[in-house]
Protein backbone atom coordinates (compact mmCIF):
# COMPACT_ATOMS: atom_id res chain seq x y z
CA UNK A 1 0.00 0.00 0.00
CA UNK A 2 1.27 3.33 -0.71
CA UNK A 3 1.76 5.46 2.26
CA UNK A 4 1.93 8.81 0.66
CA UNK A 5 -0.44 9.40 -1.80
CA UNK A 6 -0.31 13.49 -3.29
CA UNK A 7 -2.00 14.05 -6.58
CA UNK A 8 -2.25 17.45 -8.46
CA UNK A 9 -1.53 19.31 -4.84
CA UNK A 10 -1.70 22.89 -5.59
CA UNK A 11 -1.47 25.85 -3.28
CA UNK A 12 -2.29 29.42 -3.44
CA UNK A 13 -2.07 32.56 -1.48
CA UNK A 14 -2.96 35.85 -2.20
CA UNK A 15 -3.85 35.05 -6.04
CA UNK A 16 -0.11 33.80 -6.31
CA UNK A 17 0.59 30.03 -6.92
CA UNK A 18 3.28 28.79 -4.62
CA UNK A 19 3.10 25.25 -6.08
CA UNK A 20 1.58 23.80 -8.65
CA UNK A 21 0.28 20.71 -10.08
CA UNK A 22 2.50 18.33 -8.01
CA UNK A 23 2.03 14.51 -7.73
CA UNK A 24 4.26 11.88 -6.01
CA UNK A 25 3.55 8.37 -4.17
CA UNK A 26 6.45 7.27 -1.47
CA UNK A 27 6.58 3.76 0.57
CA UNK A 28 7.74 2.98 3.79
CA UNK A 29 11.54 2.31 3.21
CA UNK A 30 11.75 5.36 0.88
CA UNK A 31 13.37 8.82 1.27
CA UNK A 32 12.55 10.82 -1.68
CA UNK A 33 14.98 14.16 -1.44
CA UNK A 34 13.07 17.78 -2.89
CA UNK A 35 15.26 20.36 -4.43
CA UNK A 36 15.39 23.93 -6.48
CA UNK A 37 16.34 27.29 -5.48
CA UNK A 38 15.26 29.42 -2.90
CA UNK A 39 11.64 30.69 -2.95
CA UNK A 40 10.83 27.41 -5.99
CA UNK A 41 7.58 25.96 -2.97
CA UNK A 42 9.86 23.13 -1.59
CA UNK A 43 8.75 24.49 2.27
CA UNK A 44 5.57 25.24 0.38
CA UNK A 45 4.88 21.35 -0.41
CA UNK A 46 5.84 19.95 2.91
CA UNK A 47 3.61 21.83 4.48
CA UNK A 48 0.68 20.64 1.98
CA UNK A 49 1.86 17.12 2.39
CA UNK A 50 1.49 17.52 6.15
CA UNK A 51 -2.57 19.27 6.27
CA UNK A 52 -0.49 22.32 7.12
CA UNK A 53 -1.42 24.45 4.27
CA UNK A 54 -4.71 24.85 2.82
CA UNK A 55 -4.85 23.02 -1.27
CA UNK A 56 -6.13 24.59 -3.94
CA UNK A 57 -6.60 21.74 -5.85
CA UNK A 58 -5.41 18.10 -5.39
CA UNK A 59 -5.36 15.80 -2.56
CA UNK A 60 -3.24 14.28 -0.06
CA UNK A 61 -3.84 10.82 1.36
CA UNK A 62 -2.27 9.15 4.15
CA UNK A 63 -3.17 5.30 4.46
CA UNK A 64 -5.67 5.71 1.94
CA UNK A 65 -7.15 8.77 3.95
CA UNK A 66 -7.39 12.34 3.43
CA UNK A 67 -4.78 14.25 5.45
CA UNK A 68 -6.92 16.50 6.60
CA UNK A 69 -9.50 14.17 7.91
CA UNK A 70 -6.86 12.55 10.92
CA UNK A 71 -7.56 13.92 14.29
CA UNK A 72 -4.39 15.80 15.85
CA UNK A 73 -3.03 12.87 18.10
CA UNK A 74 -3.76 10.45 15.07
CA UNK A 75 -1.68 12.51 12.99
CA UNK A 76 0.99 13.49 15.59
CA UNK A 77 1.75 9.48 16.27
CA UNK A 78 2.45 9.04 12.56
CA UNK A 79 3.63 11.82 10.82
CA UNK A 80 6.55 14.15 12.51
CA UNK A 81 7.78 17.37 11.25
CA UNK A 82 11.10 19.44 11.52
CA UNK A 83 10.43 23.01 10.26
CA UNK A 84 13.42 24.90 8.86
CA UNK A 85 13.43 27.10 11.68
CA UNK A 86 12.77 26.01 15.69
CA UNK A 87 13.01 28.79 17.67
CA UNK A 88 13.04 27.72 21.36
CA UNK A 89 14.56 29.81 24.11
CA UNK A 90 13.16 27.71 27.28
CA UNK A 91 16.07 26.33 29.26
CA UNK A 92 15.13 22.82 28.70
CA UNK A 93 18.04 19.90 28.44
CA UNK A 94 18.56 17.69 25.71
CA UNK A 95 16.63 14.83 26.80
CA UNK A 96 13.50 17.35 28.09
CA UNK A 97 13.16 18.73 24.61
CA UNK A 98 13.64 15.59 23.11
CA UNK A 99 11.21 14.40 25.29
CA UNK A 100 7.81 16.40 24.31
CA UNK A 101 7.41 14.77 21.34
CA UNK A 102 6.26 11.69 23.18
CA UNK A 103 2.99 13.24 24.21
CA UNK A 104 0.86 11.87 21.20
CA UNK A 105 1.80 8.68 22.93
CA UNK A 106 0.58 6.24 25.85
CA UNK A 107 3.49 4.11 25.74
CA UNK A 108 5.13 4.75 29.61
CA UNK A 109 7.43 7.35 31.42
CA UNK A 110 9.73 4.16 30.83
CA UNK A 111 9.35 2.93 27.18
CA UNK A 112 9.20 6.92 26.30
CA UNK A 113 12.84 7.26 27.99
CA UNK A 114 14.31 4.60 25.70
CA UNK A 115 12.71 5.70 22.78
CA UNK A 116 14.11 9.38 23.15
CA UNK A 117 18.06 7.92 24.31
CA UNK A 118 17.63 5.75 21.20
CA UNK A 119 16.91 8.23 18.62
CA UNK A 120 19.58 10.58 20.71
CA UNK A 121 21.94 8.09 20.39
CA UNK A 122 21.63 7.51 16.18
CA UNK A 123 22.07 11.38 16.19
CA UNK A 124 25.31 11.55 18.39
CA UNK A 125 23.41 13.78 20.98
CA UNK A 126 23.53 11.13 24.04
CA UNK A 127 26.04 13.54 25.84
CA UNK A 128 23.60 17.12 25.41
CA UNK A 129 20.95 15.01 27.87
CA UNK A 130 21.69 17.21 30.40
CA UNK A 131 22.56 20.56 28.90
CA UNK A 132 20.48 23.26 28.88
CA UNK A 133 19.27 23.83 24.87
CA UNK A 134 20.02 27.33 24.33
CA UNK A 135 23.44 26.77 25.29
CA UNK A 136 24.48 24.70 22.55
CA UNK A 137 26.04 25.74 19.26
CA UNK A 138 23.11 25.86 16.02
CA UNK A 139 24.03 22.43 14.91
CA UNK A 140 23.89 20.58 18.41
CA UNK A 141 20.51 22.09 18.43
CA UNK A 142 19.49 21.05 14.88
CA UNK A 143 20.81 17.54 15.79
CA UNK A 144 18.58 17.55 19.11
CA UNK A 145 15.44 18.74 17.10
CA UNK A 146 16.00 16.02 14.25
CA UNK A 147 16.16 13.53 17.32
CA UNK A 148 13.04 15.22 18.70
CA UNK A 149 10.93 14.24 15.89
CA UNK A 150 12.57 10.72 15.41
CA UNK A 151 11.36 10.16 18.66
CA UNK A 152 8.05 11.23 17.84
CA UNK A 153 7.43 8.22 15.19
CA UNK A 154 10.22 5.82 16.28
CA UNK A 155 8.30 2.78 17.11
CA UNK A 156 6.05 1.18 14.46
CA UNK A 157 4.61 -1.36 17.88
CA UNK A 158 1.37 1.15 18.33
CA UNK A 159 0.40 2.75 14.69
CA UNK A 160 2.77 0.91 12.11
CA UNK A 161 4.43 2.74 9.33
CA UNK A 162 5.27 6.45 9.58
CA UNK A 163 5.79 9.72 7.60
CA UNK A 164 8.81 12.01 8.30
CA UNK A 165 9.03 15.85 6.68
CA UNK A 166 12.47 17.52 7.13
CA UNK A 167 12.43 20.92 5.79
CA UNK A 168 16.48 21.70 5.24
CA UNK A 169 17.82 18.57 8.39
CA UNK A 170 21.49 19.57 7.31
CA UNK A 171 21.20 23.58 8.48
CA UNK A 172 24.01 24.20 10.97
CA UNK A 173 25.64 20.68 10.61
CA UNK A 174 29.51 20.14 9.34
CA UNK A 175 30.06 17.67 7.22
CA UNK A 176 31.16 14.92 9.22
CA UNK A 177 27.53 15.37 10.81
CA UNK A 178 25.77 15.56 7.98
CA UNK A 179 26.59 12.27 5.89
CA UNK A 180 26.09 11.13 9.89
CA UNK A 181 22.15 12.95 9.89
CA UNK A 182 21.45 10.87 6.28
CA UNK A 183 23.20 7.73 7.23
CA UNK A 184 21.00 7.90 10.15
CA UNK A 185 17.52 9.23 8.50
CA UNK A 186 18.33 6.72 5.89
CA UNK A 187 18.76 3.60 8.62
CA UNK A 188 15.14 4.95 9.93
CA UNK A 189 13.38 4.57 6.93
CA UNK A 190 14.15 1.08 6.68
CA UNK A 191 12.47 0.69 10.03
CA UNK A 192 8.72 1.20 8.62
CA UNK A 193 9.36 5.17 7.63
CA UNK A 194 8.74 6.74 4.52
CA UNK A 195 11.38 10.09 4.73
CA UNK A 196 11.01 13.43 2.25
CA UNK A 197 13.11 16.15 3.05
CA UNK A 198 14.35 19.46 1.08
CA UNK A 199 17.63 19.82 0.82
CA UNK A 200 20.42 21.93 -1.10
CA UNK A 201 23.74 19.75 -1.31
CA UNK A 202 23.36 17.62 -4.56
CA UNK A 203 25.92 15.27 -3.34
CA UNK A 204 23.24 14.52 -0.14
CA UNK A 205 20.44 14.10 -2.36
CA UNK A 206 22.62 11.74 -4.97
CA UNK A 207 23.81 9.60 -2.38
CA UNK A 208 21.00 8.69 0.02
CA UNK A 209 18.11 9.32 -1.79
CA UNK A 210 15.79 6.41 -4.08
CA UNK A 211 14.29 9.20 -5.56
CA UNK A 212 15.01 13.05 -6.66
CA UNK A 213 12.17 16.03 -7.25
CA UNK A 214 13.55 19.04 -8.74
CA UNK A 215 11.07 21.86 -8.26
CA UNK A 216 11.10 24.97 -10.02
CA UNK A 217 9.07 28.28 -9.61
CA UNK A 218 6.78 25.85 -7.87
CA UNK A 219 6.24 23.22 -10.43
CA UNK A 220 7.81 19.69 -11.27
CA UNK A 221 10.45 19.68 -13.27
CA UNK A 222 12.05 16.41 -13.48
CA UNK A 223 10.81 13.44 -10.74
CA UNK A 224 13.03 10.37 -10.53
CA UNK A 225 15.95 8.71 -9.87
CA UNK A 226 19.19 10.50 -9.38
CA UNK A 227 20.79 9.51 -12.22
CA UNK A 228 17.10 10.78 -14.15
CA UNK A 229 17.17 14.43 -12.63
CA UNK A 230 20.65 15.18 -11.85
CA UNK A 231 21.52 15.63 -15.26
CA UNK A 232 23.74 18.73 -16.04
CA UNK A 233 20.88 20.35 -18.88
CA UNK A 234 18.44 19.80 -15.80
CA UNK A 235 20.50 21.78 -13.76
CA UNK A 236 21.35 24.48 -16.06
CA UNK A 237 17.47 25.08 -16.07
CA UNK A 238 17.00 24.30 -12.56
CA UNK A 239 19.21 26.79 -11.11
CA UNK A 240 20.65 29.12 -14.33
CA UNK A 241 24.08 27.87 -14.05
CA UNK A 242 26.46 25.41 -15.79
CA UNK A 243 27.47 22.02 -14.22
CA UNK A 244 29.34 18.93 -15.29
CA UNK A 245 27.88 16.04 -13.96
CA UNK A 246 31.02 13.06 -12.95
CA UNK A 247 29.94 9.66 -11.80
CA UNK A 248 31.11 9.52 -8.13
CA UNK A 249 34.43 7.79 -8.13
CA UNK A 250 33.09 4.99 -4.66
CA UNK A 251 29.51 4.75 -5.43
CA UNK A 252 29.15 5.69 -9.16
CA UNK A 253 26.06 8.22 -8.43
CA UNK A 254 25.94 11.24 -10.04
CA UNK A 255 28.14 13.93 -8.57
CA UNK A 256 27.44 17.70 -9.78
CA UNK A 257 30.65 20.11 -10.28
CA UNK A 258 30.14 23.77 -11.15
CA UNK A 259 31.56 24.81 -14.02
CA UNK A 260 34.21 27.26 -13.36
Amino acid sequence: MTLLHAQQVTVRTDQRTLVQNISLDINAGELVCVIGPNGAGKSTLLRALCGESRLAEGEVLFKNAHIESLSSRDRASQLAVLPQHNPLTFAFTGLELVALSRNPHATGIVRDREICLEAMSALDVTHLAERLYPTLSGGEQQRLQLARVMAQIWSAEEVGDRLLLLDEPATSLDIAHQYEMMKAVRAFAKGGVAVIMTVHDLALASGYSDRILALKRGRSMAYGDAETVLTAENMQELYGYGVTVVPHPVTGKPLVLADE
